[in-house]
């Protein structure tokens, strides 16, 4: 099968489980009258997310990766009125698109946008002593996963559980000499995970609107 066809499989899932508002095809427009990358994740992707952060109840999560607030809104709409998505960004203009996005959506009041690089909001949210996370989802640059990996182990609670986008990388990352950057991160994260006792994890591939890649999803134990 070709990319094309994996596209318009994803079209046929989102048109036949998502409306046009629930998909947010006006947040994705904005996004690109915007100019921001078209890297968002997929509507079902977005709708997974929405729906595992249901499933676990989750009141307080963590997003590293903000761009346009199109994840981030799937994320809000799981929470409760007193529920809080803290998402991360480098860019100002990122969080001024997903900022007015969720005024439109009217979650403006459950998401708490973070400016700076991840490793140093990271640090600093654990010198906060904040509330832990009941779900985290890494979608960031993807050479520091294995760094935005460990630190929401640190920031959640145990039987949190944490999503990581973009790990597969066609098939790269199991090729320890790839160029690629993304898949030497992935590597890096699958390497760590693997000797790390606090968590359960496993990743699927996956095919559709954004090619061949795949997540990670991983469970804290107690601690």
């Amino acid at each position: 099968m070709t990319e094309a066809a994996w596209s318009f499989v994803d079209d046929f899932i989102t048109e036949k489980l998502m409306s046009p508002q629930g998909a947010q095809q006006e947040t994705l427009r904005l996004n690109q009258q915007a100019g921001l990358p078209a890297i968002d994740v997929s509507p079902p992707l977005g709708k997974l997310l929405y729906l595992l952060a249901c499933l676990g109840g989750a009141q307080q999560i963590l997003e590293i990766g903000t761009l346009g607030g199109y994840s981030t809104i799937w994320l809000a709409r799981a929470l409760g009125p007193q529920g809080k998505v803290v998402s991360i960004d480098v860019d100002r203009k990122h969080l001024s698109v997903a900022r007015e996005n969720l005024v439109r959506e009217g979650l403006n009041e459950r998401v708490e946008l973070r400016l700076g690089r991840g490793r140093e909001v990271l640090d600093k949210l654990k010198e906060e002593d904040c509330s832990p996370f009941d779900f985290s989802f890494i979608d960031a640059d993807k050479e520091n996963n294995a760094y935005y990996f460990n630190c929401a182990v640190e920031l959640s609670r145990p039987g949190a559980l944490i999503f990581v986008d973009n790990v597969i990388r066609a098939g790269g990352v199991t090729d320890p000499e790839s160029a690629d950057e993304g898949a030497q991160g992935a590597r890096r994260l699958f390497d760590v995970i693997s000797a790390d006792s606090r968590v359960e994890a496993t990743a699927l591939q996956t095919v559709g609107s954004k090619g061949w890649d795949g997540f990670l999803i991983a469970r804290v134990n107690a601690k």
